[in-house]
């Protein structure tokens, strides 16, 4: 099995403010709202929801197809990703743009308030999944990307008959009911989070069951509170988050989660002990600041899984496949 990501690549400015954004959000003037927040610091960092997930599976040992596009200022990123193990022929150059921007500010409750420029993320209809030569076996994550090419894919996964994950989570807002439906009832698999579930159901008319339904397996996270795992339309169960060492940035958290999730399916694990292998990826990332700077070595990663959860030894397959 072959794993191709696509969503967006993308520069991230993180900045961290110093106190907490409640206390300068007046409820009684919403329609009127005026912020403005300093800072204390800034750094930008390489991101995109795409790319940090395959940075993580490659650092898991996988070598993933990252398929998506990029901007003229994107060389050095490229060369960084590969050395860590990630495909990027599938990344297509727009001249004339730059690779996406995201703009988060943190505060010290760990609230986040962001904005995304789109670049050359907005060309991504530009790729089809028809030039990649999928195989039957090979699975598809459709992640946060301009929103008609996220449909496009939708639509040449299910002509080809290739097996997607629907992996909605910022665009649902973007997206119309009926691509949302069709990318929904067409797909493998799912992942939101709690918040984007509920968007999800408003906007694609489907109610809960529906959703839950329409996938072989669903997965929904709740922060702090961990993640519900579904399948065949039934609560498999809940597993916790990872407890962390500190917690320094949740930026791209979830990113790791999917591709800890998806490095246990890659290797036919249990959906249970999949998103255990997520919540230690997720747990990883948050100790650092940056999507892009945990690091560790297999090994090292099922000695510390094994702090927490119990996998009765089968871990030890991903060691002897490095």
């Amino acid at each position: 099995m072959n794993i191709y990501l696509t969503g967006s690549i993308a520069y991230d400015y993180l900045m961290t403010f110093p106190g907490y954004f409640k206390d300068h959000i007046l409820p009684e003037h919403l329609e009127s709202l005026s912020l403005s927040f300093l800072v204390d610091d800034m750094v930008r960092q390489p991101g995109g929801v795409a790319a940090n997930i395959a940075y993580t599976l490659a650092l898991l040992g996988e070598k993933p197809h990252l398929v998506a596009t990029a901007g003229v200022d994107f060389s050095e990123y490229r060369s960084t990703l590969e050395k860590a193990g990630v495909d990027t022929s599938g990344v297509k150059i727009i001249e004339n743009k730059f690779t996406a921007s995201f703009f988060v500010n943190t505060d010290q409750s760990n609230a986040q308030i962001a904005s995304f420029y789109a670049g050359a993320m907005a060309d991504a209809g530009k790729i089809s999944m028809s030039d990649l030569g999928l195989a039957p076996d090979d699975i598809v994550m459709i992640s946060p990307n301009a929103p008609d090419a996220m449909i496009k894919y939708a639509h040449e996964c299910q002509t080809l008959g290739v097996r997607y994950i629907f992996d909605p989570s910022q665009q649902i807002v973007r997206l119309n009911g009926e691509d949302l439906k069709l990318g929904v009832q067409g797909a493998h698999a799912l992942f939101v989070n709690e918040y984007e579930f509920e968007l999800l159901q408003k906007h694609s008319h489907l109610n809960a069951d529906e959703i839950i339904n329409s996938v072989a397996f669903a997965v929904i996270t709740h922060g702090k509170d961990g993640c519900q795992v579904y399948e065949a339309g039934k609560l498999r169960g809940e597993v916790p988050v990872f407890l962390p060492l500190k917690i320094v940035d949740p930026t791209g958290v979830g990113d790791a989660f999917r591709a800890g999730f998806l490095k246990g399916y890659m290797h036919d694990l249990d959906l249970m002990l999949c998103a255990q292998i997520g919540a230690l990826a997720a747990t990883f990332c948050l100790e650092e600041k940056g999507t892009q700077k945990q690091c560790y070595r297999i090994d090292d990663f099922i000695k510390r899984f094994r702090t927490q959860f119990d996998d009765k030894g089968i871990l030890d397959t991903f060691l002897e496949k490095e």
